[in-house]
């Protein structure tokens, strides 16, 4: 996320790496794993065998069948044949590399999972950021967000001087701007938007930030001081907004010691860059996959970003399209996130962001290709997403200083989902 008014497009153009599926022709003479369960939660590394093939977990999986779930974007690896046999030279199933021009007639759907707790939001929530600092963005209080947002990310939490421990205080210019703004003002807000039905996180990070969580140490002092915030203020949970790269080893430790302190309505989110998200193994791709069980949900910045990769690994989109938007946000649903854990990132005007603003009408149609197959662009992902969380904004500010035309054309929208 970004402080400032005018900011560099990250002009990207790295290309992702795609898993290989690598299959042996020698003859099968392996024991089979355990018999896959369907109750039975699997982690990275963990195997299992169905129909007589032993399959190995990527990430997080429960209830997703080995049979039906293994390729390039899916939880299983194909280990190939057990008990006998010979290994088959192409995996059983492996999605298409390329989305079908013409959507079927009955679009196929991602099979619904039993989501984790996640603070009583709705199915489909929008979500956005609330400036703790002045810029030309209208300065607001909390109270005064509309109530077209569900989800109101703080930003945001600044590092101490502890390793990975963060603070949080009303900034001075804000104050000044809004006319006197204090610490316990700001907590009475946060109980007067609970009092609304919404839920208010903090988050941590952002473009000037600088926490870093790359020991046992920090992950201790981060849950911490996170989880002093919450108690202090009343977050309902945390936004891990790193944008100068992370640990996923050590911050998937910190968020699950939060998690044991803080409960099962803990909101976790995440609002990593279009780079991190283009591979399962890079690292912020990794931790959404290693805290499955327990994150709330992912919303990629769509924005400040050069062209990159879809899920059809075919094309590089170009930013400020319905076909980038649908095309990256694909590759998190194909590779792992449940759609309820995915939601799409945009900036609220053109003076939110360096590039990448659309329409919010852009939005809606995105929205509509991935949850309903319709009003698609030239691409059209494998399958339809109807439990897609929604979208995120930022920030609050901007779209307030441009008369709340964002919110109040997406919000509408993002709720009719199915």
């Amino acid at each position: 996320m970004r402080r400032s008014l005018v900011l560099a497009a990250a002009a990207v153009t790295t290309a992702a790496a795609a898993t290989v599926y690598v299959a042996s022709t020698a003859s099968a003479a392996v024991a089979c794993a355990g018999a896959w369960s369907s109750s039975a939660v699997y982690t990275n590394g963990m195997s299992a065998s169905q129909s007589g093939h032993n399959y190995t977990a990527k990430w997080w999986t429960q209830n997703e069948s080995p049979a039906t779930h293994s390729g390039q974007w899916d939880v299983w690896a194909d280990n190939g044949a057990c008990g006998g046999g010979t290994t088959p030279t192409t995996p059983p199933t492996t999605p298409p590399t390329t989305p079908p021009t013409t959507p079927p007639t009955t679009p196929p759907t991602t099979p619904p999972t039993t989501p984790p707790a996640s603070g009583s939001l709705p199915a489909h929530i929008v979500t956005g950021y609330w400036q703790n600092f002045d810029n030309p963005a209208n300065e607001i209080k909390l109270a005064a967000v509309p109530n077209t947002y569900d989800l109101v990310a703080v930003a945001f939490a600044d590092a101490t001087s502890t390793p990975g421990a963060v603070s949080f205080t009303i900034d001075a210019g804000l104050s000044a701007s809004v006319g006197g703004y204090t610490n316990a003002q700001f907590k009475a807000d946060v109980a007067t938007l609970h009092s609304r039905g919404k839920k208010v996180i903090i988050s941590v990070g952002g473009e000037k930030g600088s926490v870093s969580v790359n020991d046992s140490g920090a992950a201790t002092n981060f849950a911490n001081s996170v989880y002093s915030l919450m108690q202090t203020y009343g977050f309902d949970g945390v936004d891990i907004d790193l944008e100068n790269g992370l640990n996923p080893t050590y911050m998937a430790q910190a968020l699950r010691s939060l998690r044991a302190k803080a409960g099962s309505s803990l909101i976790i989110t995440m609002a990593p860059q279009t780079i991190d998200m283009q591979n399962p193994a890079g690292s912020y791709f990794k931790l959404a996959l290693d805290i499955k069980d327990i994150l709330t949900v992912v919303h990629t910045q769509f924005y400040n970003s050069g062209a990159m990769l879809g899920c059809d690994n075919n094309a590089a989109y170009g930013q400020g399209s319905v076909n980038f938007i649908v095309a990256l946000t694909c590759i998190q649903l194909e590779a792992g996130l449940r759609p309820d854990q995915v939601a799409m990132g945009l900036p609220a005007t053109t003076g939110a962001a360096g590039g990448g603003y659309v329409s919010p009408s852009v939005v809606n149609q995105a929205l509509d290709c991935l949850a309903r197959g319709t009003n698609c662009g030239s691409f059209r992902p494998p399958r339809t997403y109807p439990g897609l969380r929604g979208a995120m904004t930022w920030s609050i500010n901007w779209d307030v200083t441009a008369g709340n035309g964002w919110a109040n054309a997406v919000s509408p929208h993002v709720h009719a989902l199915p």
